[in-house]
């Protein structure tokens, strides 16, 4: 990875002065910059397996941070937001209702072949739209996520926006699930309605430990492929940094993310802070990369550097966009320093333009 396509962890000039991120093992936490707590120590059930019925006991910083996000996605939860879910996420829930006779003008691909080669006649299956949907949150914990330079981290966004889909889908008596990945698969949440059960998915993603080692989103879609059997909703959310990449002979995560939009409705969500994407004329920076623990100096008095900046982070975007696009996914972004609700919102917008609700 060139070192303008890094992800940082710590930018100070050489007075000491700036705005760190929470990195666990550092002196910041994965709250606001600056923290103090150790808080990626707090015990989870991991290691790809079903949780217990007992959520992570968490340190009174990220308890705080918890009850910070449920407040202000409660306050963004309005009428506007739950409408535009139900717009848009209509019919995405289809289950089997029956067989009947082919009748003229009747979809050819819905034609059962082994009732008509049963009987030798025509038949059809039919399906009744779910009143239920069911939700699943694929949410990466890798070490990247724990950068911010505005108050808020990736994983802090990403648990914000876990928190606000939520608490609209179990407003219309949907279900909710959650799967954690980094290096490898973490956590399952299976899917449940309530409350307390929104407010324990955001304590796993804001507790769950941070996994060091480059991302594997290969293994974290084929993990999800086999767990989800029941058509769903899938929200993919990561910052898409550091993955590395599907040995000769695998399947990249393009591949895996494609298959499982043939079954499920799949929807990337990419979290980013805007320092990723341009850098500020500010002196020369010391920087950390948090999943390699890379370091690096750059001089961002000079304009070749920030633009050499900028152009990395609009090809690694335009990658990533292509890439969806050949899974056929859509993309929600997420900007660590913005309002959740009207991003939220907008997007809710435009695949009702796209699509005309659920596909």
């Amino acid at each position: 990875m060139s070192p303008l396509s890094s992800i940082f962890g710590r930018a100070q000039d050489r007075d000491g002065a700036a705005a760190r991120a929470g990195a666990p093992g550092s002196s910041a936490g994965p709250g606001r910059a600056g923290a103090h707590a150790t808080a990626h120590d707090a015990p989870s059930a991991h290691g790809g397996t079903t949780a217990g019925p007992h959520a992570p006991l968490l340190v009174p910083e990220l308890m705080a941070r918890v009850r910070q996000i449920e407040i202000r996605t409660h306050r963004l939860v309005n009428t506007a937001l739950s409408g535009g879910y139900r717009s848009t996420f209509r019919g995405s829930g289809l289950e089997f209702s029956e067989v009947r006779a082919y009748q003229p003008g009747d979809e050819v691909r819905r034609i059962d072949w082994n009732v008509t080669a049963r009987t030798g006649d025509a038949y059809i299956k039919t399906y009744a739209e779910e009143r239920e949907l069911t939700l699943h949150l694929l949410v990466d914990t890798s070490r990247s996520m724990d950068f911010g330079s505005h108050g808020w981290t990736k994983r802090e966004t990403a648990a914000q926006f876990a928190a606000l889909i939520s608490f609209v889908a179990i407003r219309h008596q949907d279900r909710v699930g959650l799967l954690l990945f980094g290096a490898e698969p973490g956590l399952h949440l299976p899917a449940k309605k309530g409350g307390q059960h929104v407010l324990r998915i955001v304590r796993e993603v804001i507790a769950a430990p941070a996994q060091a080692r480059a991302t594997d989103l290969a293994s974290a879609l084929e993990h999800a492929q086999r767990v989800l059997r029941r058509r769903s909703i899938v929200f993919v959310v990561s910052d898409f940094l550091g993955d590395r990449g599907a040995p000769a002979g695998m399947k990249s995560w393009t591949d895996r993310l494609a298959e499982l939009a043939q079954r499920h409705d799949v929807i990337a969500v990419r979290a980013f802070d805007p320092l990723e994407e341009e850098l500020p004329s500010a002196g020369i920076l010391s920087m950390e990369e948090l999943e390699t623990g890379r370091r690096l100096e750059l001089d961002t008095r000079d304009a070749r550097v920030r633009a050499a900046w900028a152009e990395r982070a609009k090809a690694r975007r335009a990658e990533l966009v292509a890439g969806l696009a050949r899974a056929r996914a859509d993309l929600l972004e997420l900007d660590a320093t913005r309002d959740l609700g009207e991003t939220l919102l907008a997007f809710f917008r435009r695949r009702m333009l796209r699509h005309g609700g659920a596909r």
